[in-house]
């Protein structure tokens, strides 16, 4: 029925129904994911979408890019639409619904390519594009995933975000892999990864899960050189229910290379020496996270400067009297009456 709809607008040609031609789009790829022809039918995708760029189309334009770049992710092929969205332009006009998806889409993109940073931005910006009264299921999706990123990044989420009454049954399983990662209890991770593993993986976020098993070691080693300072590397293993003394040593020296702590590790007694703590304001520590936080407000300045819409400049009417007809009979009577007065 929409193919028959869209070959129909097609003969037609008319911009007023562009609008229209996007959601047969839409609808036409809803049937496709569900009969499993979605991949099979991206030629004719992307026929449309260079009719749509052609046509200057860009409500079929933006909707035909978010349905190519959703057949991508389904089918994890996410190189090629990273290509996708490097050769291509989202048009500006596109409807805010439109925009929300491929900011989300773009998001996961730069999430599985280890781009944590782009991917938050991106995932900020799809919740502030989305609709806040209505697509439920989207925003939760959005939610599930900049959870993820932000553990990832080293950064713990708002509390509130999984406290919210029509999302917090749906988050559950993010907030326990959440508070798990905040007490550094690898043991509590993984009981959790396995319990809801079936969730993860409808949600296709079981490989960005599995990353997250360093971090939480990471969590749980910063605890303890802010608790200890000096334990002996068996304990650190016990803490974090580790495998073996070796796999912690290499564990902890890699924290040390990457600035997780502060600390140096006697090989041969097999200890943990934290080194003592200095004012984190001689540091450059506090510019960096005041650089991140500047260029967090600039991109989100940029994107609402864009999304502005002004008024339409009205044109003023110029009064201009009208010309009386002159009689110079008129005038000779005026001025003799004139004369006489």
């Amino acid at each position: 029925m929409s193919m028959r709809l869209i070959e129909k607008i097609k003969n037609i040609n008319q911009r007023t129904l562009d609008p229209i031609n996007a959601r047969a789009y839409y609808l036409h790829s809803l049937a496709s994911e569900m009969t499993g022809q979605l991949k099979s039918r991206r030629a004719e995708y992307f026929a449309a979408y260079r009719s749509a760029c052609l046509r200057l189309d860009n409500a079929s334009q933006a909707t035909l890019l978010n349905i190519l770049l959703r057949s991508y992710l389904i089918d994890n092929e996410y190189e090629l639409a990273s290509n996708l969205v490097a050769k291509t332009t989202f048009p500006e006009s596109a409807p805010n619904s439109q925009l929300a998806r491929f900011l989300y889409y773009n998001g996961r993109i730069k999430a599985v390519q280890l781009e944590y940073t782009e991917a938050e931005n991106r995932l900020v910006q799809a919740m502030s594009k989305s609709p806040q009264t209505s697509a439920k299921g989207f925003r939760i999706q959005v939610i599930k995933l900049k959870s993820i990123v932000e553990l990832l990044t080293g950064e713990m989420p708002e509390r509130t975000v999984f406290s919210q009454t029509d999302v917090r049954k749906a988050l559950l399983p993010y907030f326990l892999i959440a508070q798990s990662a905040h007490a550094g209890n690898l043991q509590a991770f993984e009981e959790v990864v396995e319990k809801y593993s079936h969730i993860f993986i409808a949600d296709k976020n079981y490989s960005l899960i599995q990353r997250l098993r360093h971090n939480v070691i990471k969590f749980g080693l910063r605890k303890i050189f802010l608790s200890y300072s000096r334990i002996s590397l068996s304990d650190i293993c016990k803490k974090l229910h580790l495998d073996s003394v070796a796999e912690t040593e290499y564990i902890v020296a890699k924290s040390i290379r990457d600035g997780v702590i502060d600390a140096t590790i006697n090989h041969e007694d097999q200890y943990l020496q934290t080194k003592q703590l200095v004012d984190v304001y001689s540091t450059n520590e506090p510019q960096k996270v005041f650089n991140k936080r500047i260029v967090f407000c600039l991109g989100l300045h940029n994107y609402a400067v864009k999304a502005l819409e002004y008024p339409k400049k009205e044109v003023k009417k110029i009064n201009i009297p009208e010309k009386k007809d002159i009689n110079p009979v008129d005038d000779l009577m005026e001025i003799m009456r004139e004369d006489f007065d």
